[in-house]
């Protein structure tokens, strides 16, 4: 046998050893030989006797045909054939860096695979366009070219070539056949011939086999060895979840690079001294490029092309989205990201493509199928079809069931080609029916979420806006959750693009969800938006509304100068336009800041006030929380038995509406009234049950609150132990809303001294 074929043999049964983690010994040891015996067969002196070929396919867990085809002359096909050991792969990318998680995983499924013998494994990497996809295939495969010693084919099936030409199977296989070194003359000239003949020279060896870019399954399948030992590696832009089914292939998808990653690949290309001359511009780059590894590359390319230009004046570029992706072209089509993104969003059916440019209008960080049905004015089951189109072509990524996200370069992409093909009405209408969509939720699960709000009158919704309507507490919350920073987003969306009712109405639907949360920061922030907006227009009522909630956002914040100021505009306005619920909404805050300063008596009468009103009009949902602040300041003010005695009407009145919210919190002012009548044990009966509803309700806050209270008491009654685990609960919880009142509880728990308790309720809003 010539010696490259020895070679070739010997080369197969070591790497088939080596794969199964084996040394010479081991497997000397499995057989019962000596292992000179197995050191002489891979020095290629000797063969194994057929008597021992039986024993050695069970050592390396493999069918006897198996064997002999390892210790065959790998040359020999078939009459008139000889083939080659091929090797095909590209070189991979020479500073390839990160992605040592995905690396693992793949090297993982090829291991598990070699537990499985008969199997032909299959792995398919999908990913965004310029997320790095053909790097990563190609860096892996290097990495284990060994374990296949038959060689390594590679075609780049053209899936998303811009001439629109991607390469068809039968050229494919022509292709690999030329590449086994099958001479023309015997290359058969139907392509089902031509499949069969490819099949059956990689039966019994051991390829690598990686299939570039390619569109769909189609043009996978035929590519596909019959018989075990290989290994397929393919790359997508698609998701070829029809591989997974048919075949078992093993998915794995490929996200952006994390900041850190995205940093170190700059870094790489940069240099690192450069880098480290200027890291807060080195970050700013890395985030502005989405982490997109295309984007990374082109940036760093600009850099490197201008040596003595500042990286922060790159950064400076690239902060302008409108401008980000003419920043990231590279003047060539493989290197320009807006292009390269174009060969994905060509390959969309009409109205995937719609979609996509419209779901660039919204503001983020992610959408639910509602809010998308909303922007296109579809049917929720027309637009889940449309969502998983996008999906599968990876221009969008289902991040939690239900839910979609870009990142922020294909983003900018989509909205440019709004803007490109959508007309500046169809844009304005598209984003009102989505801020409509979020407007007339937020509104239904504000009053879900505290029933004693008064009603704002809202514009009906825009023909095609698909609304949702949280049935219960828990939904609404939950709700709440899920679009909290879209919510945000959508605010601002509103503020900037003329929809200045949308602004402030939307800033108010979201206070009880901040407030209650604990997000004082946004509540506040929001606020200030929706003054700005409702003064452009000229809404007075929305003015009085947006100050009023303002001010509780400041009196929550500590800052009872502002809080001051906004209050006494907001109760000027509704004087002015006859407004008495309003005025009493705004002496409930009053009495918030009065008790904030120390206050009490002043407390007292304006929270007496706004009963009167809501006794006088009967609004029991308003009349329960308010005989609960006038039984707390009651309180404070040492009149406990009226303190009880009212913050038991406020349990009564709650009881009767389902105000589960005011509930929880006259729970603890009762709590308060039975601590400072020496009825400790009802006290904390009345805490415990306070905490429950916080806590169900998810008033997180609130809950604190409660257990500090609830410490105070057991400390006081002569639990320390309990005392100081109550307490430190609240404090985990005012670190994680980075709360000052965090200060006040380490004090307690360091010294321990002080049994009062004061305490500070929800303000209303």
């Amino acid at each position: 046998m010539p010696e490259d074929a020895a070679a070739a043999r010997r080369e197969r049964l070591i790497s088939r050893r080596k794969a199964l983690g084996l040394t010479q010994e081991q497997l000397a040891g499995l057989l019962h030989v000596d292992p000179t015996t197995v050191a002489r067969w891979e020095r290629g002196e000797t063969q194994p006797q057929p008597w021992l070929r039986p024993r050695l396919a069970k050592a390396l867990r493999v069918s006897p045909e198996r064997v002999a085809a390892l210790l065959a002359d790998p040359r020999s096909t078939g009459p008139g054939i000889t083939t080659v050991v091929p090797r095909q792969l590209p070189a991979a990318v020479p500073d390839f860096t990160g992605r040592a998680a995905e690396l693992n995983a793949l090297t993982q499924m090829l291991d598990d695979a070699a537990d499985r013998p008969g199997t032909v494994v299959i792995s398919a990497i999908g990913g965004t366009a310029g997320v790095g996809k053909t790097a990563l295939a190609l860096r892996w495969a290097h990495q284990v070219a060994d374990r296949f010693p038959d060689g390594q084919l590679h075609v780049n099936l053209r899936g998303f070539d811009p001439a629109g030409s991607p390469a068809t199977p039968a050229e494919a296989i022509r292709r690999f056949l030329d590449g086994l070194g099958v001479p023309a003359e015997r290359i058969p000239h139907d392509p089902d011939a031509q499949a069969a003949l490819y099949r059956s020279l990689l039966a019994d060896r051991r390829m690598l086999i990686v299939a570039d870019n390619a569109r769909d399954e189609q043009q996978v399948r035929p590519l596909l060895p019959a018989s075990p030992g290989s290994l397929v590696l393919v790359t997508s832009r698609n998701q070829l979840t029809g591989l997974t089914a048919a075949e078992s292939a093993w998915l794995l998808t490929l996200d952006v690079l994390p900041q850190a990653e995205a940093v170190h690949m700059l870094t790489a290309r940069l240099g690192a001294d450069r880098a480290a001359a200027e890291p807060g511009a080195v970050g700013e780059i890395a985030a502005m490029c989405a982490g997109l590894p295309l984007a990374l590359a082109v940036a760093s390319a600009r850099a490197a092309a201008r040596p003595g230009y500042p990286l922060a004046a790159l950064a400076e570029e690239l902060r302008d989205a409108g401008s980000r992706l003419d920043t990231l072209d590279a003047d060539d089509p493989a290197a320009s990201v807006r292009v390269v993104f174009s060969w994905s969003y060509r390959q969309l059916s009409g109205d995937a493509s719609r979609m996509f440019r419209l779901l660039g209008l919204h503001p983020g960080p992610d959408i639910s199928v509602p809010a998308a049905a909303s922007l296109a004015a579809i049917r929720p089951s027309e637009t889940r079809r449309l969502l998983r189109e996008l999906a599968r072509a990876h221009l969008i990524t289902e991040q939690l069931p239900g839910r979609y996200a870009f990142h922020d370069l294909l983003r900018a992409y989509a909205a440019a080609q709004a803007r490109e093909h959508d007309s500046e009405p169809e844009r304005h209408e598209a984003i009102r029916r989505v801020l409509d969509h979020y407007l007339h939720t937020a509104s239904h699960g504000s009053v879900i979420l505290d029933p004693s709000r008064d009603p704002v009158t809202l514009t009906p919704p825009a023909p095609g806006t698909a609304t949702e309507h949280p049935a219960d507490h828990r939904q609404a919350l939950a709700w709440f959750d899920a679009e909290h920073h879209v919510l945000l987003a959508a605010v601002t969306l509103a503020d900037c693009t003329g929809f200045d009712g949308h602004a402030w109405q939307l800033a108010w639907a979201i206070a009880s969800f901040l407030g209650n949360r604990g997000h004082y920061q946004e509540w506040a922030a929001t606020q200030r938006t929706a003054l700005s907006a409702s003064a452009r227009v000229r809404d007075a009522a929305g003015q009085a509304i947006s100050r009023r909630m303002l001010a509780a956002a400041c009196i929550a914040l500590g800052d009872d100068e502002q809080a001051a100021a906004h209050l006494a505009s907001s109760l000027a306005l509704y004087q002015e336009f006859g407004d008495l619920p309003g005025e009493a909404r705004v002496h409930r805050s009053l009495a918030w800041l009065a008790e904030r300063q120390g206050r009490y008596a002043d407390a007292l009468g304006h929270a007496e006030q706004a009963l009167r009103f809501y006794e006088a009009n009967g609004n029991k949902a308003a009349e329960a929380p308010a005989l609960n602040n006038v039984g707390w300041f009651h309180g404070l003010l040492g009149n406990y038995e009226l303190a009880r005695a009212y913050c038991r009407q406020a349990l009564a009145l709650c009881a009767e509406t389902g105000n589960r919210s005011t509930e929880g919190y006259a729970w603890d002012s009762l709590g308060y009234a039975e601590h400072r009548l020496g009825n400790l044990r009802e006290a904390v009966a009345c805490y415990q049950r306070s905490l429950a509803i916080k806590l169900e309700l998810g008033y997180r806050f609130g809950a604190a609150d409660t257990l500090v209270h609830l410490g105070d008491t057991r400390h006081v009654g002569g639990q320390p132990g309990p005392a100081r685990e109550a307490w430190q609960q609240a404090l985990a919880i005012y670190e994680d809303l980075q709360h000052p009142n965090a200060d006040e509880v380490r004090a307690k728990l360091a010294s321990i001294t002080d049994p009062g308790c004061q305490h500070s309720q929800s303000v209303a809003t």
